[in-house]
């Protein structure tokens, strides 16, 4: 659980540095992410970005417990 815990982090931490280079291939403005703006709010639901990075994380999490 812990060697599991400790990738997760290192993956969160990578995408986190990695994440100006992402948004360049579009990642973050997908078709089916809500972003609502009005006057004084904006409200931001990346549902389609999410769903992809869960797909990758787990891919990766499964060949890294194999």
């Amino acid at each position: 659980m812990s060697r599991t815990l400790i990738i997760f982090g290192l993956v969160l931490v990578a995408t986190g540095l990695l994440w100006p280079v992402l948004g360049k291939f579009g990642l973050g403005r997908l078709p089916g992410d809500i972003y609502v703006e009005r006057p004084n709010f904006a409200f931001y639901l990346p549902l389609t970005t999410s769903l992809i990075i869960s797909v990758v994380l787990s891919v990766i999490l499964w060949l890294a417990n194999r």
